[in-house]
């Protein structure tokens, strides 16, 4: 049990949180080219989807090459986007209005969880001797807001949430089932729907892999829970669930799939991404090493929630649904990261919805000591690195500090910056905005337990506005394939025959079929061969004995690694 009063328990004003909200979520999704690695295959996914047929619908595959991108939901959402909005937008801002969607929703549902769970009678402050204590609609309003400010506060989330992944689904879809397993536990008809509907867009946007764990979670949470769900919920969730699983095969039916392609959709359901029978050590490094820094502050405030609450006197601690729930959805997340070939940071946005709800529960019980270090390292943090971005963006511009502007030019050969009046002062404005913000919590003591996540929230917010107006030309021209595109294309002579890519990552496919009108395609066949190494060239040559000529090599400016090298297959 928690002592709070009512001053305690106080709301953000909705304007505040709507406005952190939105801003967050919509900055960084326009005016920029789809960016190398993950993003530019997702959106050349959904590229592929608008320019194809049906097939490319049902099996969703980049143009020319027969591998399946996985389970079609994000690519059929972010095609959609594109017919609508692109002629407006253009296609590639339009297909990032699918990340807005994915995390809009995802937000919501993480309110409304914590918001219901935050209402339950196990968690409520203890009743004052003289009265003044929150009621439930307070304090769950006031937890609801504290988890949503830990989820933007995530440090790790704010480049990889305004990216067309297929992560950004799953994050929506597990958001939505960890919601409706909440809703079900007073009302069963709504919750199990949502939870229902939620395994439908996980099982769409995952392999199976990742919907089986998000299954097996939900029922192990269910199970172990002190607060019982009924028949109702069980019963609409079990059946938009197998509806869930069932969808795409029955589209492979209905569009009566060759059956060369059907065992390409069931590979990529099976393993895209690719997974491992046991866990894999590359992947527990990864997580081991990355997730502290990109999960921050949400990891430290969920041990301190766990802490509290697991040690409560109460019978059953562990299973109240305010820890199990969220608990299992977050192991079963961990358990799918641990067995991925070679887990990435877009592998963990799937762990962040269920430790943002259980870190919420830490606020009524952090000690003013943890309060301030949290307020303190985020305030000092992210001025250092807004100072450090208005330093480098000045050097960019003005040339001064003159170190500065060398390393950048050495960084970025062929770089040239302009000076935006309208970046300038959105930076400028959000700049101020986060002196206010420093000045109003170290100007004063204020009582309401989420005023430890207002300077981390603001704070990340900060620097990703920072980076989205006056860092974004640099960003884009150090991640997009766009010039060396122009450059290729200007090589192949109009009519030259296809172009074989068979050995080109996904990335560089997706962004050269985009920026291009090449022939492209996975086939020894073509005149023309596009490849990373010479040594593959000439393996190429000698196994289908032709010959190579080397005619273009080039790279992209920020790449001093990667050689694309361009050959004239003649056949000997």
């Amino acid at each position: 049990m928690v002592k709070l009063t009512a001053a305690a328990t106080k709301s953000i004003p909705r304007i505040i949180i709507f406005a952190l909200t939105l801003v967050y979520g919509f900055v960084g999704l326009f005016f920029r080219d789809p960016w190398k690695n993950e993003d530019a295959i997702g959106f050349g996914g959904m590229w592929s989807l608008f320019r194809g047929n049906s097939l490319d619908w049902v099996v969703p595959h980049l143009t020319g090459r027969d591998i399946s991108l996985g389970t079609p939901l994000p690519y059929w959402i972010g095609a959609t986007l594109i017919k609508l909005f692109g002629p407006w937008i253009g296609a590639a801002n339009a297909a990032r209005l699918y990340s807005a969607i994915c995390f809009f929703a995802t937000a919501l549902a993480i309110w409304y969880a914590t918001y219901l769970l935050g209402r339950r009678r196990e968690v409520q402050p203890m009743a004052l001797a003289v009265g003044g204590q929150p009621d439930l609609k307070s304090y769950g309003m006031t937890l609801a807001d504290g988890a949503l400010l830990i989820f933007l506060a995530c440090v790790g989330l704010a480049q990889r949430a305004h990216e067309t992944t297929p992560m950004m689904a799953q994050l929506m879809g597990i958001s939505i089932v960890l919601y409706g397993t909440v809703r079900g536990l007073d009302k069963p008809w709504q919750g199990g729907l949502w939870t229902g509907l939620g395994i439908i867009i996980v099982a769409l946007s995952s392999n199976l892999s990742l919907s089986l764990i998000v299954v097996s979670s939900t029922i192990i949470a269910v199970i172990a829970s002190n607060a019982k769900l009924r028949f109702r919920w069980i019963f609409a969730s079990t059946v938009l669930g197998l509806i869930g699983f069932a969808i795409w095969p029955i589209i492979w039916y209905l569009a009566e799939l060759p059956l060369h392609w059907r065992h390409i959709a069931e590979e990529g359901w099976r393993n895209m991404p690719e997974m491992r029978s046991n866990p894999s050590i590359k992947s527990l490094g990864f997580l081991s090493v990355n997730f502290w820094a990109y999960a921050w502050p949400v990891w430290p405030l969920a041990i301190v929630s766990i802490a509290h609450w697991g040690r409560a006197k109460a019978a059953g601690a562990w299973r109240a649904p305010h820890l199990c729930i969220p608990l299992s959805l977050f192991f079963g997340s961990s358990i799918y990261v641990l067995f991925r070939l070679e887990a990435n940071e877009h592998d963990l946005m799937i762990l962040i919805p269920s430790l943002s709800i259980i870190a919420a529960f830490s606020l009524p019980v952090l000690k003013r000591s943890v309060i301030s270090f949290i307020d303190w390292f985020a305030m000092f943090s992210f001025t250092i690195i807004a100072l450090a971005i208005w330093i480098i963006w000045l050097a960019n511009v003005t040339g001064y500090p003159e170190s500065t502007a060398a390393n950048i030019a050495r960084l970025l050969p062929g770089f040239e910056s302009q000076f935006n009046f309208l970046a300038f002062v959105v930076a400028l404005a959000i700049t101020g905005v986060w002196l206010s913000v420093v000045r109003w919590r170290t100007s004063r003591a204020p009582k309401e337990i989420w005023r430890c996540l207002i300077i981390s929230a603001s704070g990340t917010t900060l620097m990703w506005v920072l980076l989205m107006t006056l860092w974004l030309p640099t960003i884009n021209y150090a991640k997009t394939y766009r010039y060396v595109s122009v450059r290729l294309a200007q090589v192949i002579p109009r009519g030259g025959g296809c172009i074989d890519t068979g050995s080109l990552g996904f990335a560089q496919l997706a962004s050269f079929e985009y920026f291009t009108n090449l022939d492209l395609r996975d086939d020894p066949n073509c005149p023309w061969m596009l490849t990373h190494s010479q040594s593959e060239a000439k393996a190429f040559a000698r196994l289908n004995n032709k010959k190579v000529t080397l005619l273009w090599e080039d790279r992209r400016a920020a790449d001093r690694d990667e050689r694309l090298r361009l050959y004239e297959v003649i056949p000997e």
